[in-house]
């Protein structure tokens, strides 16, 4: 399954809290596209937030992240080798 890494700006000041809220409702929703997202990770000075997950599609995790209220990501790379 491809994995891929999107990031989120503009997102400065926020929470653990916040950035557990967001990455729980993503998951409640991935199976429906067929994503799962495995880790999300964020500067709350830059504003900057990532998430790692493994999907079909980039479009998919896009259209999870929509509907699950966790913001579209301003960027979706695909990440195909890891060490």
């Amino acid at each position: 399954m491809p994995r891929f890494m999107d990031v989120h700006h503009g997102m400065q000041g926020i929470t653990a809290e916040q950035l557990q809220q967001a990455h729980d409702a993503t998951v409640a929703i991935e199976q429906e596209e067929g994503v799962h997202f495995e880790h999300a990770w964020a500067d709350p000075g830059s504003g900057t937030v990532y998430c790692l997950s493994e999907g079909p599609s980039a479009a998919a995790v896009k259209r999870v992240h929509e509907r699950g209220g966790g913001g579209v990501p301003d960027e979706i790379h695909s990440v195909p080798l890891m060490v």
